[in-house]
């Protein structure tokens, strides 16, 4: 059976590879242009094997550190998804990548490309969920010279895709039932995870009455799903992490349009993407501890559901007017913000969520934004980004907003109005942060906090290299480089 190579190749000083073919003569081969080759400009070659020659562009000697990486994710990604494509007829069931210029960044832009979701049935799928067995996989991708680098690469890439996988999943497929019961099967096996499954009648013990407000609407039973990953010391503060799960939004009483409503089947991409970052962390057996949690449920117009004007109490006893029934996630949010700081004490806890359109106003899909407390934090975060190419941009946390949500009948409006929607969201959530202010005789809060917006970024509006249209899976790859860099 023969083999696929697929070889990233500068074409400024092409040089030998660990394939056993002449990558600098086919290179020198190929039809000469009166431009440049553009990074991921991909040749096939047939012969006893096959080989993909995907450009690194013309200035790659130039480029260093995170560019460098980047531009090595989406020539590797090119190359993939030329071999990807050809059809059944081609020999070779082995797809062997060259990771010699960064074996991790090429895991990733490999794994990521190959990535093709759909649900259509005249050929099998591997996303079909009536299969009761995985389906094999018609070629096998791995790297010419394995390494812990590209090994590493592949769980950073796997974990994405477990997150895009999740949002793209129709919502009467990932329900709040089933998505617990996935985090539990994908947990199977991994030391030192837990994972608790609560139910709406623990969430009321608990006085998680914003939570359950939004879950009223909807006949799905309401999910409240805690991760533990138990890596680092006993007596370590865990990271805590808390995801937006809503598994499918309409809106509730205040209605959205239908026209692209089918989206809001990804509004519980927050809770995908924190429950398989942490489950990457736990198979990279980081030194640390991590405490995931998700309220997971629907938000739907039901006879029983919220309705605008209605106020709730929080968990933390703070009442909130519900202007909006479409601002339901920093509703289910702060119940469970509040539980995460109080319950745990962390350190850091940071949120992700689908949350606010206005997010996608002003960054669209390049970045996700966040708002945080902590200068620290927010370092940390933008160079784990950037490192992954997964980036962020920090946004206002200003006080000066506050007037637009406090100054109603309740401590607190879930809705601010049109300007500056996502500032005033993230103004919202603090409030249920549990020392985020800094202790008397201080400057420093209890808890380093961030909030990061994923509206923009959950989904891809054309394909690019590694990332197809559709959903993203963003941030997860940042996540995990973000704690992995915290205890290196």
């Amino acid at each position: 059976m023969s083999s696929i190579y697929v070889l990233p190749i500068d074409p400024a000083a092409p040089s030998a590879t660990a394939a056993p073919v002449d990558a600098a003569k086919l290179w020198k081969s190929t039809p000469a242009t009166s431009k440049p080759p553009k990074t991921g400009t991909t040749h096939l070659f047939y012969g006893e094997n096959i080989t993909a020659l995907s450009s690194l562009g013309d200035k790659f000697g130039a480029k260093k550190g995170d560019e460098r990486r980047e531009v090595v994710r989406k020539a590797i990604a090119s190359g993939i998804k030329k071999v990807r494509d050809l059809g059944e007829g081609v020999e070779g069931s082995k797809v062997l990548v060259d990771a010699s210029v960064d074996a991790h960044a090429a895991a990733v832009g490999a794994h990521l490309a190959l990535y093709h979701f759909t649900l259509k049935t005249d050929t099998p799928s591997a996303f079909d969920p009536r299969l009761s067995e995985p389906l094999p996989e018609k070629r096998t991708l791995s790297s010419l010279s394995p390494s812990q680098e590209w090994n590493t690469g592949v769980v950073y890439a796997q974990a994405q895709n477990l997150a895009r996988t999740l949002m793209e999943l129709p919502a009467n497929i990932m329900t709040p039932t089933a998505f617990t019961e996935r985090v539990k099967a994908e947990a199977a096996g991994l030391a030192n995870v837990e994972v608790i499954v609560r139910d709406t009648d623990w969430a009321a013990q608990k006085g998680m009455r914003t939570f359950l407000s939004v879950a009223k609407g909807s006949q799905e039973p309401a999910k409240f799903l805690e991760l533990h990953y138990k890596g680092g010391a006993p007596d370590a503060t865990p990271l805590v992490l808390v995801g937006k799960g809503v598994t499918f939004d309409s809106g509730g009483i205040s209605l959205k349009p239908s026209k692209g409503m089918s989206l809001m089947r990804g509004d519980m991409g927050g809770a995908a993407t924190v429950c398989a970052t942490a489950l990457a962390i736990a198979r990279l057996k980081i030194p640390v501890n991590v405490v995931v949690l998700t309220p997971l449920t629907e938000n739907l117009p039901g006879p029983t559901a919220n309705k605008p004007g209605d106020t709730v109490y929080a968990m933390n006893g703070k009442s909130i007017e519900i202007d909006n029934t479409d601002a339901e996630g920093r509703l289910i949010l702060s119940d469970a913000i509040y539980y995460g700081s109080s319950e745990f004490k962390p350190d850091t806890l940071i949120d992700v969520a689908t949350l606010t359109g206005s997010m996608d106003y002003a960054l669209g899909e390049i970045y996700s934004g966040v708002f945080t407390n902590s200068d620290s934090l927010w370092s940390e975060l933008h160079a784990a980004g950037l490192r992954e190419h997964d980036r962020f941009w920090r946004m206002p946390l200003d006080e000066e907003y506050g007037p637009q949500i406090y100054n109603g009948m309740a401590d607190l409006c879930n809705t601010g109005g049109s300007r500056a929607g996502c500032c005033t969201a993230a103004l919202f959530l603090k409030s249920f942060v549990e020392g985020v202010e800094p202790a008397e005789g201080s400057d420093q809060p209890k808890v380093r906090w961030a909030h990061i917006d994923i509206a923009g970024s959950m989904e891809a509006s054309g394909s690019g290299a590694y990332q197809e249209k559709g959903m993203t899976g963003r941030p997860t790859r940042a996540l995990i480089e973000f704690i992995r860099s915290s205890v290196q």
